[in-house]
């Protein structure tokens, strides 16, 4: 990967939506250039896709909460499929340590994220948990 590409990848990590010719701009290059560049890096996968971060209102306060779970080796392809299967985890990290696996849920209550830790809790092959919540987040890169 070039300089620019990874100017480019740094320019849509900010901002998803900028449009071609900003970013071409930004970057000093032809708007063209600008496209075949995003076209290379979607085909080879270096950007599987681009999404949505939704900030915190009043309206919709979220809590987060990073589950660390220890699991039984010979089930983690279930235990994968079934945290996979769950709306508010919205990722699963594999680590090194004592604990395998960092699940990351999102709920709107403290209620949703004691029934989201109980249902990680009744996996199958799920042994010990640990949650810690997110209080506040003092930054966050994109």
């Amino acid at each position: 990967m070039s300089p620019k590409d990874r100017q480019l990848i740094d320019l849509l990590r900010v901002n998803a939506r900028e449009s071609v010719s900003s970013l071409a701009r930004k970057l000093q290059l032809a708007r063209s250039t600008v496209q075949e560049r995003l076209r290379r890096l979607e085909e080879s996968g270096t950007i599987a896709g681009y999404t949505v971060r939704l900030g915190q209102t009043r309206e919709r306060p979220a809590l987060t909460a990073h589950v660390l779970l220890e699991a039984n080796p010979k089930k983690a392809d279930l235990v994968i499929r079934e945290l996979r299967s769950v709306p508010a985890i919205r990722g699963v990290y594999a680590l090194s340590g004592s604990f395998d696996y960092l699940a990351i849920a999102e709920a709107a209550s403290p209620h949703e994220i004691d029934e989201v830790v109980d249902r990680i809790g009744r996996v199958e092959g799920v042994e010990k948990t640990q949650t810690s919540l997110v209080l506040s987040v003092k930054f966050e890169r994109p």
